[in-house]
């Protein structure tokens, strides 16, 4: 943990200057008609109303804990230190996590135990730093940014120095993000579509494509490619992740180019390739109502997708063999 505790995160000196928490509080304002996120739902956060996330004034963390399973640069030999937060502000149809991201419009809250208050919050990233995490992975930020920034600023003060890592679907407000320059080092955003029309069957908002890219964009703007020090751990930067879905949904070819000739070519990507039919896709009447999102992904839709990728110029794969090869796919599926 030395080599990484030589990096200085950048959120250190808006700690010592006191504008962190000045961003913090700025952040908690906007909860009182809450414009956190993209949909702009507006309800009083501070008294209990709620929009789409479900969640109210208090994040919920549904589990928090060393994650080895996270790309290669951010593992390193202690684990990501992840803190998984309840509730989403998208509702992805084929999202496997449905039961913490997607609570019943019935019910006000998740789970009373998940409810993790500033001073908690920042107990987890203290207890995560101590157990030798590489760094401090926020899982599923977006609806709760304002909430981690206060984390974040009593955190500092107990004496966090890990790199912090903004690991989002990808649906963000630039507005917030910029509350967040000089306080996130390393940005992880899903880039999952590049047809409007689809973000609004598989994820219920219209507008991801066009709110995704521009996050994308100021991400890119505030901490640049993903640097890594001399173990390949990440310093700073940006990482995209990218799900190939079945029948070309998720539209990689085109992603690929935007990320290559609006953002850099030096982009350091992870093609995934574990889809598989969860939630509501899984239901056997659901092909009908989106077609294609109901089977798994077959490996030679995979190889192309990755072919795409290289195609538009992208280099920096997470998992890349050493001679240039596609990564081995799974067996083809039936």
């Amino acid at each position: 943990m030395d080599e990484v505790r030589a990096h200085t995160p950048a959120y250190l000196a808006l700690h010592e200057s006191g504008e962190l928490a000045e961003r913090a509080r700025r952040a908690q304002a906007m909860l009182r008609r809450c414009v956190t996120c993209p949909r702009n739902c507006r309800p009083d956060r501070t008294v209990g109303q709620l929009g789409v996330c479900r969640i109210g004034a208090v994040a919920q963390v549904a589990s928090h804990g060393p994650h080895f399973g996270e790309e290669r640069p951010l593992v390193g030999r202690g684990g990501s230190g992840t803190i998984f937060f309840a509730g989403c502000n998208l509702q992805c149809v084929y999202c496997q996590n449905h039961d913490i991201s997607q609570p019943s419009a019935r019910t006000p809250a998740l789970r009373h135990e998940w409810l993790a208050p500033t001073q908690r919050l920042a107990e987890m990233m203290l207890d995560l730093q101590a157990r030798g995490c590489e760094n401090i992975n926020f899982v599923s930020p977006s609806h709760v940014a304002p909430q981690i920034l206060a984390g974040i600023a009593a955190a500092a003060e107990g004496g966090l120095r890990l790199p912090l890592v903004y690991n989002s679907g990808g649906y963000d407000a630039v507005h917030t993000l910029r509350l967040l320059e000089g306080v996130m080092d390393i940005y992880m955003p899903d880039m999952k579509y590049s047809d409007p029309a689809i973000g609004e069957r598989l994820s219920s908002v219209a507008d991801y494509v066009l709110r995704n890219r521009a996050a994308v964009k100021e991400m890119h703007r505030q901490v640049g490619d993903l640097a890594v020090d001399e173990r390949g751990v990440a310093t700073r930067g940006l990482l995209v992740r990218h799900l190939v879905l079945p029948d070309v949904l998720a539209g990689t070819a085109d992603v690929a180019r935007f990320l290559a000739e609006e953002v850099s070519r030096d982009t350091y990507i992870n093609v995934m390739d574990q889809y598989r039919p969860a939630f509501k896709a899984a239901r056997e009447d659901f092909e009908r109502l989106c077609s294609g999102i109901c089977r798994p992904l077959t490996a030679g839709e995979y190889r192309q997708a990755v072919e795409e990728v290289r195609a538009a110029g992208l280099w920096r794969l997470d998992g890349l063999v050493p001679d240039g090869s596609t990564p081995s796919p799974r067996e083809e599926c039936p």
